[in-house]
């Protein structure tokens, strides 16, 4: 029962990113969905335990391509390399909701990028370690904090839009 309650709450989480998967759809991606947050994940914690302001910068970079087209880079070598070794399926392109969280994740790589550059190594590994429990929570668990936060400015903003 455990179990079903914790998938049902993943599925209701890549709801919230904007997705429209049947169940056998998402028991498909289970891995593929993970793969470009993952990947991003093993950027964010290099970075932030070299204190490396190119690879933050390379990782910002990958998430504005990310924030700003339907596919992350990350999915291309999902979908043309390494979805094939594993045979599963392609990842679909990815919802605005995930978009606009990515472009926060750029802003918020290239403002940790900064941080170290200036010295201010302290603030910067705070904010290091916020970053990587969100990319965690995401690539565990589908819980995208900024895809929750437009979800519910886009029921705020229709509900509004409906009383007036």
């Amino acid at each position: 029962m455990h179990d079903t309650a914790l998938r049902d709450w993943m599925g209701r989480n890549l709801k919230t990113q904007g997705y429209c998967l049947s169940n056998t759809e998402r028991r498909g991606l289970w891995l593929g969905l993970r793969f470009p947050t993952g990947a991003c994940l093993a950027l964010v914690i290099t970075g932030v335990a070299l204190d490396s302001v190119p690879i933050l910068l390379v990782a910002s970079g990958i998430g504005l391509i990310a924030g700003f087209t339907r596919r992350h880079p990350f999915d291309l070598i999902w979908n043309h390399a390494v979805r094939h070794a594993l045979r599963m399926p392609a990842l679909p392109p990815n919802p605005p909701r995930r978009r606009h969280a990515f472009k926060i994740a750029a802003v918020w790589l290239l403002t940790l990028a900064g941080l170290f550059a200036a010295g201010l190594t302290t603030l910067a590994v705070v904010l290091g370690v916020a970053m990587i429990a969100a990319c965690s929570a995401v690539t565990m668990f589908n819980l995208c904090l900024p895809s929750i936060a437009f979800s519910l400015w886009e029921r705020f903003r229709h509900r509004e839009a409906v009383t007036v």
